[in-house]
Order: C-alpha cells, then sequence, then structure tokens
C-alpha cells in the first residue's frame, strides 16, 4: 500500500523537528586500537587480524597512544573540555561482525564532553552543541550475498571481514537540536561538512565517506508547537554529505504522516536507500541497561597529564572557519559569495585550483558555473565530479593563452569530466584551438564582407559598432573557432579604409 507524503512545507509548518548526530571517524593511525595490526584499507579478507583483535582466550589489550593523542586533538577542536582521567567500557552485544561478542568503549566517562561547533546556514551561524566525543574500536564488516538489496533479507548466505575490527573509531555525539524548522536538515548537511573539514585538517583520518571512515547515524523526531519533543528513530550509516540532508527530509515526512493519520512513532533504527532516498525499519533502538555496560578490566585508565593537552592545543592548525574568513578577504568576496561557495562544497577546490596557477575569480567561475551544474543534474558531490583543480588551472590557463574562447572550453571541459584526458590533450584531439592567425582568418572575413555589403556600407558611413555583425558571420563560418578581436581588427582594415576606425590598411589592388 502506497502512503501519500505531506508537503514538506506543510510539514514545517505543523511540527517542530528536533535532530542529532552521532558521527563515526576512523581514525588515520597505522595499527588497530588495541593491538599491531595494520589499518590500511582495501586488503584481502581476514588478512589483517590477531588474537587480540579476534578477542581470542588469552589475548590482552593494549591502548594506542596515537589515537588518544588524535580524540583530543578533534576535541579541542570541538571546544570541549578534557577529561582528567577516564576509562574504557565493554559494551556488551551480539553481532556476527563482532568478534568478541562485546565493544571495548567509553560509556559514562568519556574523554572529550560539552563542545560547540558553529556553522552557516542562510547567512546565519547555528551553534551545534556537542555532548561527548569518545574513543572505541570498530566492527569487522558483513557482507550479504545472493540477493538483490545487498541486505541480509532474500540473501543466500553472509560473509564477514574482520579487518575493520579493532580499528580506532571516535565517536562525535552532538545535543539535540532544536529550532531549526525548515532549515533542518540543511543544519544537519552543513554540520556533517563541517566537521568533515575540521577532521580532515587536524589530520587524523581521511574521513572518506565512501570508504566508511565517516559515517553518520542520523536521529529525528517531530513535535507539535510548545509539546515535549517527539519519539525519535536513527537512520544509521548515511554515507553521503548529500545523503544527510535527503534523510532528515525523509524522516520528517515520513514522521509527520504517521502523526497525521493518528499513529505513534517507533522508536528504532532505520535504514536509507539512495536509489528512493526513503527509509525503512531496522531494529528496535536498544538503551544503555541493554548494553550491560561495565568497566573495561583489561585496561588501565586515561589520565592526560594537562601540559601535554596544553600542547597539543597550542599546535592546533588554522580551523576551517577561521582558514574561509582568511580566504574570503584574499578573494574580495562578500558574505553571500562565500556562502555560495560553502554551499556548493567548493572552498577547497577553488583554493587548490588558486594555487594551481590561476585567479579566484576564473576559479570560482568553474566550479560555481558549469561543474557544480554537472555535479547537481548528476547527483554526486562537486569534488567527485571528475574534474581534478590542476585540470581547471590547465583548462583556465589555454583560456587566457588566447588558445580557447570561452564555448570551446566549456566542451574542453566536458571531456575532461568524461574522462578523456587533460584539457591541452583534449583541444588537440578534437582540434578546438582558437584560430588567431591574419593570413587564415583573411579569407573568411573577405566573404563576409562580400556577401553582406549592407553592412559594409554602415560601416563605410561611420557605424563601427555594425562589424559585430560580419565578426558573428566570420564566427560561423569557423564553427567558433576564430579569435573574435582578431577577426574583427581584420574586418576594420580590410578593403576601403573605414571612417572612425584608429588605423586602417587600404586593400590591395
Amino acid at each position: 500500500m502506497t502512503t501519500t507524503l505531506p508537503a514538506y512545507d506543510e510539514v514545517v509548518a505543523r511540527y517542530e523537528p528536533v535532530i542529532g548526530l552521532e558521527t563515526h571517524v576512523e581514525l588515520g593511525t597505522n595499527t588497530k586500537m588495541f593491538c599491531g595490526c595494520p589499518t590500511d584499507f582495501g586488503g584481502e579478507p581476514n588478512t589483517r587480524v590477531c588474537p587480540v583483535c579476534l578477542g581470542l582466550p588469552g589475548s590482552l589489550p593494549v591502548a594506542n597512544k596515537a589515537a588518544i593523542e588524535a580524540i583530543i586533538r578533534i576535541g579541542l577542536a570541538l571546544n570541549c573540555s578534557i577529561a582528567q582521567w577516564c576509562r574504557f567500557a565493554r559494551k556488551n552485544y551480539f553481532y556476527p561482525d563482532m568478534p568478541k561478542n562485546f565493544q571495548i568503549s567509553q560509556y559514562d566517562e568519556p574523554i572529550c564532553v560539552d563542545g560547540y561547533l558553529d556553522v552557516e546556514v542562510g547567512g546565519e551561524t547555528v551553534r551545534i552543541e556537542i555532548e561527548r566525543v569518545h574513543l572505541e574500536e570498530d566492527t569487522g564488516k558483513t557482507l550479504h550475498v545472493g540477493g538483490a538489496t545487498g541486505r541480509i533479507h532474500g540473501a543466500t548466505e553472509s560473509l564477514v571481514d574482520y579487518n575493520r575490527a579493532g580499528i580506532p573509531l571516535v565517536e562525535i555525539v552532538t545535543k539535540p537540536i532544536p529550532g531549526t524548522g525548515a532549515l533542518a536538515p540543511e543544519v544537519a548537511k552543513a554540520y556533517v561538512t563541517e566537521l568533515r573539514d575540521v577532521i580532515r585538517t587536524l589530520g587524523v583520518s581521511d574521513v572518506r565517506m565512501e570508504e566508511g571512515s565517516l559515517r553518520c547515524d542520523v536521529n529525528t523526531s517531530l513535535n507539535l508547537p510548545a509539546q515535549e519533543w517527539g519519539t525519535r528513530t536513527e537512520t544509521k550509516n548515511v554515507n553521503s554529505l548529500r545523503s544527510v540532508e535527503r534523510a532528515v527530509r525523509s524522516e520528517m515526512l515520513r514522521q509527520a504522516s504517521v502523526l497525521d493519520a493518528g499513529g505513534r512513532i517507533t522508536q528504532e533504527t532505520r535504514h536509507f536507500h539512495e536509489d528512493t532516498g526513503d527509509t525503512t525499519p531496522g531494529r528496535s533502538k536498544e538503551t544503555a541497561t541493554d548494553y550491560r555496560y561495565f568497566p573495561e578490566p583489561d585496561l588501565v585508565p586515561i589520565a592526560p597529564d594537562p601540559a601535554w593537552v596544553a600542547e597539543l592545543k597550542a599546535a592546533l592548525p588554522e580551523l576551517p572557519r577561521v582558514h574561509r574568513r582568511r580566504l574570503q578577504q584574499q578573494w574580495g568576496l562578500s558574505d553571500l559569495d562565500m556562502q555560495s561557495v560553502l554551499n556548493a562544497g567548493a572552498v577547497e577546490l577553488i583554493e587548490a585550483t588558486v594555487a594551481a596557477g590561476t585567479t579566484p575569480a576564473a576559479a570560482r567561475k568553474w566550479w560555481l558555473g558549469e561543474l557544480s551544474r554537472r555535479a547537481n543534474e548528476s547527483g554526486v558531490e562537486l569534488a567527485d565530479i571528475g574534474a581534478t583543480p590542476a585540470q581547471v588551472a590547465e583548462l583556465q590557463g589555454l583560456v587566457d593563452a588566447g588558445k580557447l574562447n570561452d564555448k570551446m572550453a566549456r566542451t574542453v571541459l566536458e571531456g575532461v569530466v568524461d574522462g578523456e584526458g587533460s584539457p591541452t590533450e583534449i583541444m588537440t584531439s578534437r582540434g578546438l584551438e582558437v584560430v588567431s592567425d591574419t593570413g587564415a582568418l583573411t579569407a573568411a572575413v573577405d566573404e563576409a564582407i562580400a556577401a553582406n555589403p549592407g553592412i559594409a556600407d554602415k560601416i563605410r558611413s561611420g557605424k563601427v559598432a555594425a562589424a559585430g555583425a560580419l565578426v558573428g558571420a566570420v564566427m560561423k563560418t569557423t564553427r567558433g573557432q576564430a579569435d573574435a578581436k582578431t577577426v574583427r581588427e581584420l574586418i576594420l582594415t580590410r578593403g576601403s579604409c573605414w571612417p572612425g576606425t584608429p588605423t586602417c590598411t587600404p586593400r590591395p589592388a
């Protein structure tokens, strides 16, 4: 049975959304959290494991100092307080990709608490309060095969790869975020985007959502104005920035439909489907008591030296929000223009393009124009469109050198995005270079003059602006490859001397 969902504007007019985000970040340490197994991505299944990360009898964990340093740096960048004493706990639950049947995590004593991250949405600053940042070990990966959806329902068999089990995992949990109204989906996306940029700036993770090193669980609830917050759902493992926004919007529409029909929202996990943008039920959501937390007996507590924490804070790099302000001043952009760059996810791309040798204006033109259009049409992130900053800078260099005009450059860019090669290679292979040689263009100019005697008479009478029509005729003849400036100069110097031109070369007898 198909349910007709209400319009989004109707939902936000009747209900108030409350969102929350739990973001998991795999740290880029050389070894796992509690053993010496390597953490590199993409190895053969079950080749990066040992007795410790498999939880075999008699094995004992030892905490990874680099991971502890990384989470403290993340906490400091998120304006958190760093605990002077904390410890790990066992989170008990059964799942096939949990080799020990418990996860070493942190429960009531996280290492970082009470922080915040400011994001820009709709020209306003929204402060996202951070409840906790804690450290744990990642799980393995279960692959369901033989079915159409990749999920356990309909699969003929399931395979487990424990290579990822034990990789250091940081979980960043926001406090509930009320008051965002219709902007709730955009706020969620902006927060994850900003968080990703912060962590990438710190250099503690590659935060590649497509590889699972950044994963987001999206909590959503609806309530009537002035009433208690509604029951929340948790959409698990949303794996792109665009999907974070879509998941919030989808849940708002679904929950409103249930509430409008007099139903009740079930507290549960849900799966987000990239192809449809819908969510479907997962499992009922456990509470803390269901996990039977207790202190991890095989690990000593963590007590970071305050002097060490102070050193880490002093060594933090320039964070993205400060960095963007500096770039905005360097590029001479208004707040509105910079917000457009930010909304498109183009800050780093434009910066890298400028570093590759072009101007901020030219870089912004290509990334926010042709490339953003193609990204929106294909439903991919701008950074994944298929063109690199170096290629965009090379393309603009060909334009600046007079080898390509704007129309030809767009054609070349299409070839770059389609994987045909570099801009120079595509220009050469397609024969798109601008013709600026006067000898090659003279015949086309004479032909245009002869074919348009009325326009030629206007130029002779002093109406120099009429030369534009002849320029257009020559461009059509040369399939847009003639250099317009050169063509205009030739038109004004061919034949009898046109009145009003600064220089004139009489036509040979």
